[in-house]
């Protein structure tokens, strides 16, 4: 079994603050590094981590070559990032001493995927894999329906949020994975509950107090308590979360352990500074045994 990511690949440029920025304020950062990121290189690393097969749908730049040769150590089947006459894309990230962040992306590269690309990369795809995929690429409603005309389990991460992006691909999903904030805005723009939403598994994370699970065919919604740590950087926890719940239901595991699965491992994440280079690995959680 494989989970397919159709997924943006970005620099990450972060810069530690004593506070996120205001507007019209300039401020001095403390600390600069550059990492691998984008949403879509931080699930497939945390995919692959979780011990999962990943394959990466993507594209990058000339100057995106380090961070393909990145995810290729970390595990990531690598042969379906294109590259494309365009930069790779990034994100200037700011950390503030209280562990949040606010992120400016640049899509660049990560808009250059085609519907000829993932069709390729499928080629090999049977119904017993998985088709993830999030909002910060092209052709995203192009490679739900190939995976759903193929029988793949189709999950999509509805972030950055989009009303519209996700309206155009809610009939194909499997499992819709949203924090609280792109829940409320969600709800908002259908003007319909998340239990009359046409998608059968829906998770909501919520942040410090856990993260809630929907079944729209049995009508149930539960709750799961978040994990007791204390948060040094949460960027790239809930895509930490959300390749290990992917993975967890790609071997098969039940929804409750592949919930614990991610819960465990975006637990770990956030007490680690930097994105999808600082991911815990499956051995990280089991030794850990957080809650």
């Amino acid at each position: 079994m494989t989970v397919f990511n159709l997924g943006s690949i970005n620099a990450d440029l972060f810069y530690q603050v004593p506070h996120l920025l205001a507007p019209g304020e300039t401020l001095a950062s403390t600390e600069h590094s550059r990492g691998l990121g984008g949403k879509g290189a931080n699930m497939s690393v945390a995919t692959a981590r979780a011990a999962a097969r990943s394959v990466h749908i993507g594209a990058v730049g000339s100057d995106g070559r380090w961070a393909v040769d990145r995810m290729l150590e970390y595990g990531v089947d690598t042969r379906f990032i294109t590259e494309v006459d365009q930069p790779t894309g990034h994100a200037v990230i700011m950390v503030d001493t209280q562990g949040e962040n606010a992120i400016l992306l640049y899509p660049g590269a990560n808009h250059a995927v085609t519907k000829t690309h993932i069709a390729l990369a499928l080629a090999e795809a049977t119904d017993r894999d998985t088709f993830l995929f999030q909002n910060e690429t092209s052709a995203q409603r192009k490679g739900a329906l190939l995976a759903s005309e193929k029988g793949l389990r189709v999950v999509y991460a509805s972030a950055p949020f989009d009303g519209d992006a996700v309206q155009a691909v809610l009939p194909l999903l499997d499992l819709l994975v949203m924090n609280a904030v792109e829940a409320e805005q969600l709800t908002a723009a259908m003007q319909t509950p998340l239990s009359d939403l046409p998608v059968r598994d829906i998770v909501v994370t919520l942040g410090g107090d856990g993260c809630r699970w929907l079944n729209t065919d049995q009508q149930t919604d539960r709750h799961f308590p978040a994990l007791p740590v204390t948060p040094v950087d949460t960027t790239g926890a809930g895509d930490t979360f959300t390749g290990f719940l992917v993975a967890g239901l790609d071997r098969g595991l039940p929804m409750e352990q592949a919930i614990s699965l991610g819960q465990q491992a975006g637990a770990i994440m956030v007490t680690r500074q930097g994105t999808a280079d600082v991911i815990p690995d499956l051995k990280d959680v089991e030794d850990a045994r957080l809650g």
